[in-house]
């Protein structure tokens, strides 16, 4: 997923010279995971810039060069690093073209590693997507696979709206195929990855992989479970998702974030609302604790893994 990332950045770049990479560490090191490495030395400091370590100050200057017509994708090291710059980004880019009643744009992609799995301290494990899914005006949006990484990296610098782009860290190791010449499907669409008829379950990000590996368990108890990657977490494709719960009637929804007051929360009411009479059993969520993400020793305990949506799916079937 790394290469992917970085092969997609460099095709954004040479497709349209307004386009410029912002962060810190990003030029001669190519980032802490290396997703810009040698992006610096084909465009040059003037499309790859270094800048200092001041989170605010980069998103700040990249409105500025949205506004004069420029593409910036700005990194944010770490996931928990991003909060410095969290007042530029739903007080002022999330705003700025409602404001400006659609004269200005801010085409603007932050791209921030997020979740844990990676044996990390405190402040590199984190997943904020329900702070910004919660703002209007952001797109919310990330990957599970290579050949999405690639596309979908393309397709956000492409959009006239900022996209907050969460990229799953301990997922950038993860191989797959990607077609260069076949574009992934819309990235504001949500897919199923594996076909079922007895419980669906919602993930997305670094928790799809896990979600699918759940699926095979259950297919040796003779359960058929129905996977669905989100992709997108604002907007939200509902219609998806309800189309499955109809035939399922069962849903289950697993992300990495603290269950409350997350994404699946939302998915649970939105979908009990629409499928009210179709489902067998409640929506049922797996998630974080309501804590402080852990020390890297016991990070493993809070990560919800396969026994734990295993877990939820045996709770659903028995209602």
């Amino acid at each position: 997923m790394a290469k992917a990332l970085n092969a997609g950045m460099r095709a954004a770049m040479e497709h349209d010279d307004k386009v410029l990479l912002m962060g810190e560490d990003i030029g001669d090191l190519g980032g802490v995971y290396r997703i810009t490495e040698g992006l610096k030395k084909d465009f040059g400091d003037h499309r790859v810039v270094d800048t200092p370590l001041g989170e605010a100050g980069i998103v700040g200057t990249a409105i500025g060069l949205a506004m004069r017509g420029y593409r910036p994708v700005c990194e944010i090291q770490f996931d928990g690093f991003v909060f410095p710059a969290f007042n530029q980004i739903t007080t002022q880019l999330s705003k700025l073209r409602t404001r400006t009643e659609g004269n200005l744009s801010a085409p603007v992609v932050i791209r921030i590693p997020y979740g844990g799995g990676i044996g990390s301290i405190e402040h590199h494990s984190e997943s904020p997507e329900a702070y910004f899914a919660h703002t209007p005006g952001l797109r919310v949006i990330t990957p599970s696979t290579p050949h999405d990484a690639y596309w979908m990296i393309q397709q956000a610098v492409q959009g006239q709206d900022p996209v907050i782009f969460l990229e799953p860290k301990r997922r950038y190791w993860l191989k797959g195929e990607v077609d260069t010449h076949r574009p992934t499907a819309d990235p504001y669409r949500a897919q199923i990855v594996r076909e079922g008829d007895d419980v669906t379950v919602v993930a997305y990000g670094p928790l799809v992989p896990v979600a699918l590996a759940a699926a095979d368990a259950a297919a040796e108890d003779g359960h058929a479970i129905e996977v669905i990657d989100l992709r997108s977490i604002s907007p939200l494709d509902a219609d998806t998702i309800e189309n499955s719960v109809r035939r399922t009637g069962r849903l289950v929804v697993a992300h990495e974030a603290p269950t409350f007051g997350g994404i699946g929360g939302e998915i649970a009411a939105r979908l009990t609302e629409r499928c009210f009479y179709s489902l067998e059993a409640p929506v049922l969520r797996v998630g974080g604790f309501h804590l402080p993400y852990p020390p890297a020793k016991v990070e493993e305990h809070y990560l919800p893994d396969i026994d734990r949506i295993l877990d939820a799916v045996d709770r659903a079937l028995a209602y």
